[in-house]
């Protein structure tokens, strides 16, 4: 066996030695911990206040879309920062690139704004 099959062998048999270990002990767990329920203990419980009605609302897809643009933004900023360190060693075809980039992302932002989406309502 190669020195890089028996690197990823070793990395493999702890990993597979990891899973057995935590089944283990959630198997052992599950023998060992006492189990009394009572109609108090399976009740929802949500920060201290008692469940009224039933656990299903439905939600709006605004909170999506405002996680959806700010992921956006943010994968812009891990882009960003290395061009921004590293400028002189990209020249005008790095800077040109990165003017494309942030105009595309620009239009998302407009296109979204006119949409309405960015209303916190």
């Amino acid at each position: 066996m190669s020195d890089f099959l028996r690197d990823y062998a070793i990395v493999a048999i702890f990993g597979g030695l990891g899973m057995a270990l935590v089944g283990t002990f959630i198997g052992l767990s599950s023998i060992f911990r006492p189990n009394r329920p009572t109609i108090d203990k399976i009740e929802n419980y949500e920060s201290g206040v008692d469940p009224v009605g039933s656990g299903w609302s439905q939600s709006q897809i605004r909170y999506y879309i405002f996680a959806l643009l700010f992921v956006m933004f943010d994968v812009e900023a891990v882009f960003i920062f290395p061009w921004a360190t590293r400028l002189e060693a990209y020249g005008y075809f790095g800077l040109v690139v990165m003017v494309i980039f942030i105009f595309i992302l620009a239009l998302g932002l407009a296109y979204a704004w006119r949409k309405g989406v960015l209303r916190w309502v």
